[in-house]
């Protein structure tokens, strides 16, 4: 039998925590180092970061008692976007062995709904070889903006949008 998954906002952060997302962070970027493979040094850094920046929005994906994904939704982001302040997708990963099972599109719809509260406009920037997700986002109305480096800047208007029953 098959467990369901939960998504759930992280309530607490602490060491033991921060080293299970470092864990999905490094296996969901495992096939593409150049995007998530600056080691868990930086990942330590970088998840504290993102938890410090977006308390309200960092939410996990479980099956029991194990994380299996996350997601990180600001809607706060101080990026400007036609003029707007934007809500932005910091970071969003699946542990690889667990690719392909809807945890993505489960996240994925919990931060919409979170930051389509706050926000008309949201942005990701998204890896240039990282196809899959491009593909991925761009389903859920996200558009191609702009580019700097091996980075692909994504938005995507909510403003009067039905909600997307993808």
């Amino acid at each position: 039998m098959e467990e369901e998954v939960k998504i759930e906002k992280l309530k607490e952060f602490n060491q033991e925590l921060l080293e299970k997302l470092v864990d999905v962070y490094m296996r969901g970027y495992e096939d593409m180092p150049e995007y998530g493979g600056e080691g868990r040094r930086y990942a330590r850094r970088y998840l504290r970061w993102c938890w410090d920046k977006a308390k309200d929005g960092f939410f996990i994906a479980k099956i029991g008692d194990e994380i299996v994904g996350f997601i990180v939704c600001d809607r706060d982001w101080f990026s400007k976007y036609e003029g707007k302040v934007v809500g932005a997708i910091h970071e969003f990963v699946v542990d690889k062995r667990y690719q392909g099972k809807s945890i993505g599109k489960k996240l994925m719809e919990k931060c919409l709904c979170y930051l389509s509260k706050y926000n008309d406009k949201i942005e990701l920037w998204v890896g240039e070889k990282n196809k899959k997700a491009i593909k991925f986002y761009e389903k859920y109305g996200f558009r191609v903006v702009g580019q700097s480096g091996i980075w692909v800047r994504m938005v995507k208007d909510v403003q009067n949008e039905p909600q997307s029953s993808q």
